[in-house]
């Protein structure tokens, strides 16, 4: 029986660095990923200490796809009753990036050489994603005779464009850092990994520092607009607000900036 731990998890002040933590395989997806995705960003997700998560690939890259032996194990058989297991299968493959998205702390992605695949999928459940120069991404699914299926078809498209996710999706192809960021993939580029780790932390530094009553709004109000529209999104945000403004933090705020003071926020 194999001791690796495919997902590591280190807590830094009010950040939580998640590691894919299978660097042999280049952090290729596998069964225990999948699972230890859902317990992880489960527990994070409940503890009140933790405001920001970075999630970052241990070794020479950041995900390359699902494991191959994983996926050649589940089309073995071809019955009626054994393509509706396949199918609850994928769908219980989807909830490990729906936990992302649907967490209320901020995920920022931090990635570097490959992302393919499945690693697409997770980075784009992800709510702020950084790059290396040297990060290489595809959605390679095509080229494997498959529909990506953990949630890049339906969420790409609202974070670079329709016409650009549908050319990579259908193409196949692979995209550099460089091309990231150019079609708004990424938010920024970094020399190396030495430095995309200090961006992501400088990063999540900043949001940390906010009232993560604050943070958690804007991240749940933004996920619902996206969801239902303009109007309804604006209903939403005006009921969350009138609850946020009366908070501990809220006054916090108000005295701090009345006492020319950096606020201390305690998320209550």
């Amino acid at each position: 029986m194999s001791n690796e731990i495919p997902l590591k998890v280190e807590k830094k002040g009010h950040i939580a660095w998640v590691t894919l933590n299978r660097p042999a395989k280049r952090n290729a997806l596998n069964i225990a990923t999948l699972e230890q995705l859902l317990e992880v960003f489960g527990d994070l997700d409940k503890d009140d200490h933790v405001r920001v998560i970075v999630m970052k690939g241990e070794g020479k890259s950041f995900c390359a796809g699902l494991e191959l032996s994983d996926l050649a194990g589940l089309i073995e058989k071809t019955t009626a009753d054994y393509r509706e297991k396949l199918r609850r299968f994928i769908v219980y493959g989807q909830s490990s990036a729906n936990i992302i998205a649907e967490c209320h702390k901020p995920v920022i992605a931090a990635v570097h050489g490959y992302c393919v695949g499945g690693g697409v999928d997770l980075v784009c459940a992800c709510d702020i994603r950084l790059a290396t120069k040297d990060a290489l991404f595809s959605i390679r699914e095509t080229r494997l005779a498959l529909v990506a299926d953990l949630g890049t078809l339906q969420r790409l498209p609202k974070l670079i464009g329709e016409s650009w996710a549908r050319e990579l999706a259908l193409t196949g192809r692979d995209f550099s850092g460089e091309e990231a960021l150019k079609i708004g993939f990424v938010t920024h580029l970094c020399e190396n990994r030495e430095s995309l780790l200090e961006k992501a932390g400088d990063v999540a530094e900043e949001i940390a520092a906010n009232s993560p009553l604050a943070v958690q709004g804007v991240k749940d109000a933004m996920r619902f607009s996206s969801e239902h529209g303009v109007s309804a999104g604006l209903k939403y945000v005006a009921q969350k607000n009138a609850a946020i403004l009366i908070s501990e933090d809220g006054f916090e705020a108000l005295t701090a900036a009345m006492e020319k003071r950096k606020p201390v926020f305690k998320g209550r």
